[in-house]
């Protein structure tokens, strides 16, 4: 009788071993799920923000190109105005600017000049 409860024994074991393994099976499956899914949003997530950031850097050196285009434009017509005020103080300068001005005068308009 001991020889058949050892044997008995021993496969029951056996049978509570192999239970056993496809519990921790399934529960390390399990785990190993929990965490590629936790991987997969992360990674979303990553690439979501390299995306808002590439837009947003985007949109700011277009705006940072606008200013530097209406910098430049401006820097130019003040250096055109100062040249352009510059001349009315050489000689002859007060001539020249009377020359520039445009002399059209309406014909309903009376010009006086002063003496």
């Amino acid at each position: 009788m001991s020889k058949s409860f050892y044997k008995n024994s021993n496969s029951y074991k056996n049978y509570l071993g192999s239970v056993f393994i496809k519990k921790q099976q399934k529960h390390d499956d399990f785990v190993s799920l929990i965490f590629l899914i936790i991987k997969i949003c992360f990674s979303l997530l990553a690439i979501i923000s390299l995306i808002k950031l590439g837009n947003s850097s985007k949109v700011r050196l277009t705006r940072l190109k606008e200013i530097q285009d209406s910098f430049i434009y401006e820097k130019n017509r003040f250096n055109f105005l100062t040249n352009k005020f510059d001349d009315l103080f050489s000689s002859e300068g007060e001539q020249r600017f009377m020359k520039d001005q445009d002399q059209i005068i309406s014909r309903d308009i009376i010009r006086v000049i002063w003496r």
